[in-house]
């Protein structure tokens, strides 16, 4: 019995003493590729105007940056198999939120689907309009995002995400002045009311 132990230690310490004669790089290069890194997605919201005037409606829009070399499947991704991207805004008593106009998708195909799957690049812009009734409390209220997406490279997707996002939203008189912003999403220069 002794001699077995004697010589599984030796065995364990020969092991140990060839690892350590091996160069560092070596396991790093010869190990199992790691799978994809779930991508980090730029989520925020923007608003057209500084402050809402009562009884007006305004633009609005939750942008995502997509980091190049993933993508994200559009509303209507075509594929039964492919979650769609999908934004719901809650907004205070009163105030109404139109329905979202989601970006124009791209159809791509992909390795790990048989069908072109139509989804967003780059720069995806979903815009809403806000209405507030002319009645509504002045001050400052909040409106709730939730965006809920399937973010994939070309190989692999990964489980669905949903974030939200908090849109403070200044509500002033329907005769106080306000500024125009963000007009690299809505156009237009400064205008006072």
């Amino acid at each position: 019995m002794r001699l077995k132990i004697f010589t599984q230690r030796s065995a364990l310490g020969f092991l140990a003493a060839m690892l350590l004669l091996i160069p560092a790089d070596f396991y790093a290069t010869t190990a199992s590729r790691p799978s994809p890194a779930q991508p980090n997605i730029g989520i925020n919201g923007f608003l057209s105007v500084d402050k809402a005037q009562r009884g007006r409606t305004i633009q609005a829009a939750v942008v995502m940056e997509i980091p190049h070399g993933y993508h994200v499947n559009s509303n209507r991704p075509g594929s039964k198999f492919s979650i769609p991207t999908a934004l719901k805004i809650e907004a205070p008593g009163g105030v109404r939120i139109s329905p979202v106009s989601y970006p124009r998708s791209q159809l791509r195909k992909f390795n790990f689907s048989e069908e072109r799957i139509a989804v967003y690049e780059g720069r995806a812009v979903l815009r809403f309009n806000i209405t507030v009734p002319a009645n509504y409390q002045i001050g400052v209220t909040r409106l709730r995002a939730r965006l809920k997406y399937q973010s994939c490279t070309d190989e692999v997707c990964f489980q669905p995400v949903t974030r939200e996002i908090n849109l403070p939203l200044t509500i002033i008189n329907a005769n106080e002045s306000y500024s125009r912003i963000n007009n690299h999403l809505f156009g237009g220069g400064r205008r006072k009311g």
